[in-house]
């Protein structure tokens, strides 16, 4: 038996990856290693997952349905799928509206599609985003607040996620579960995030630009703790219940919002080096503030962040450090 992973080469499913193989299960990986970011970065942590010799990877693109689901191999062994694998960023979305169209829209239509034929699935758990609360003023975000009002085509796209997702339950009883991830940060991090970003100006000495005028605050998450919750997630899979479908949707976050000048400072600290900030109106299409309410992952599988930014942060450059070189 064996777990399909999408977006194996990107930050969260390459860890997630590593978390499954580390307990023993087989690994199917698959990713299209798009130039979206460093490729180099994706195939250092494909080197990693190689060792393992459970793991098995496949390049393919998700959204060529057909070619991808004729490509891959044992599909009876496959009894669950998490599928990671999505077109990233708020600010890209504003430039590049069909790459968002095209994985994240036709992307979770395949998956879904390749759900319907695994005679042994168990549980599809996939990515979504806590920019799906759009234009939400109240705080904490919670899984039964309206998410109707999306500022970005990124956020329209993984709400479109939601609904398939909603669905494929319906009609065929897929089992699916939604994850709203908040701020995802650590080692082996995205290069368009701002711990990375920031970082890698620090050390060079470049400026690096604050939104809002500094005056913004993130839900950061360590991205260990989501693993944690993740995987806590896949072996319960949802079941039809009182007319409603085997679905569901929920937060994961680490439920303490940051000001933005304060995680800078825990950067600055980590780093030894003050940064050089300008400050910056705030971009299209962004939120001012993110703040998970993570009660009901709480109560239904006991999930709780453990990793704070003070001790996250320094894990991250610590491996930034190593893997640049610095």
């Amino acid at each position: 038996m064996s777990t399909l992973v999408t977006g194996a080469a990107g930050f969260i499913g390459y860890h997630l990856s590593e978390a499954l193989l580390a307990r023993g299960e087989a690994v199917i990986g698959v990713d299209n290693l798009n130039d979206y970011y460093s490729v180099k970065l994706k195939e250092s942590r494909l080197e990693r997952l190689k060792r393992h010799k459970a793991f098995r990877f496949l390049n393919a693109d998700i959204a060529e349905r057909e070619a991808f689901a004729s490509a891959l191999p044992e599909k009876a062994t496959i009894t669950a799928i998490v599928h990671m694998a999505a077109q990233a960023g708020v600010r890209y979305s504003l430039d590049h509206p069909d790459a968002y169209i095209r994985s994240n829209v036709l992307g979770q239509l395949s998956i879904l599609e390749l759900c319907r034929v695994l005679p042994a699935l168990k549980h599809l758990v996939y990515a979504s985003t806590s920019s799906v609360y759009g234009g939400n003023t109240k705080q904490p975000f919670s899984e039964d607040d309206r998410v109707d009002d999306p500022i970005s085509l990124y956020a329209a796209t993984k709400k479109s996620a939601e609904l398939m997702s909603h669905v494929y339950a319906r009609l065929f009883g897929i089992p699916s579960t939604g994850l709203r991830f908040f701020t995802v940060y650590g080692p082996w991090g995205r290069p368009d995030m701002s711990a990375y970003l920031f970082a890698d100006a620090i050390f060079a000495g470049r400026p690096i630009e604050l939104f809002n005028g500094g005056d913004m605050r993130r839900d950061f998450t360590y991205v260990d703790d989501i693993v944690d919750g993740v995987v806590r997630v896949l072996d319960g899979p949802p079941v039809a219940r009182d007319g409603r479908p085997p679905e569901r949707i929920y937060n994961i976050g680490n439920h303490r919002p940051e000001q933005l000048t304060h995680y800078v400072s825990v950067l600055e600290r980590a780093i030894g080096k003050k940064a050089i900030i300008e400050l910056a109106p705030m971009q299209p299409g962004d939120v001012k503030e993110t703040y998970a309410d993570i009660s009901a992952i709480q109560r239904d599988f006991g999930f709780q962040p453990k990793t704070s930014i003070e001790e996250g942060v320094p894990r991250f450059v610590a491996w930034f450090k190593a893997y640049h070189g610095v």
